[in-house]
């Protein structure tokens, strides 16, 4: 029963590092959930879910690593990996239409990998440049995305559908 205790409780040396485990995981889902709210609000297949997914797999990713007590070059391999990782999960969103000569997808593909960075960073405890990454994050999709939306549509021709 001792060994059944040692393996549930693994990890986990103190109340402090505990709560700092918990209040990293959380910011990232928090993040996370920021951007990929500003997602699901237009409608784009990557929305909230996913982005919270991201951010914390990520945070997980380096959280573990720290904890086994890998040196700075092992986790900074784990990040490429996650970088790389994360780099293939966006490609798969990019689509090209080959009729329409148009790419889609590249923005959300951007905001997953930034998503990513978002929750390396809390991984890393550094909350505040996370914070800083995810509100400049939201700005470019929110303040731009705005900006980018043509204003003045073509008015058209109304169809007169009375019977004749």
């Amino acid at each position: 029963m001792d060994i059944v205790l040692e393996e549930l409780t693994g990890g986990l040396a103190d109340t402090d590092q505990l709560i700092r485990m918990l209040v990293r995981l959380i910011a990232s889902v928090i993040l996370g959930a920021i951007i990929g709210f500003e997602r699901e609000q237009i409608g784009k297949p990557a929305g909230l879910r996913t982005h919270m997914l991201v951010s914390l797999g990520s945070a997980i990713f380096v959280l573990a690593s720290l904890e086994v007590g890998m040196s700075v070059g092992d986790v900074s391999r784990v990040i490429q990996g996650l970088a790389t990782g994360l780099g293939f999960i966006g490609g798969g969103a990019i689509l090209k239409l080959h009729e329409q000569r148009e790419i889609e997808g590249l923005t959300t593909a951007a905001g997953i990998w930034t998503t990513a960075a978002v929750g390396v960073a809390v991984g890393l405890g550094r909350l505040w440049t996370a914070v800083f990454g995810m509100v400049l994050g939201w700005t470019i999709l929110v303040g731009l995305g705005y900006l980018e939306r043509p204003r003045d549509k073509p008015a058209t021709p109304a169809v007169d559908s009375t019977p004749k």
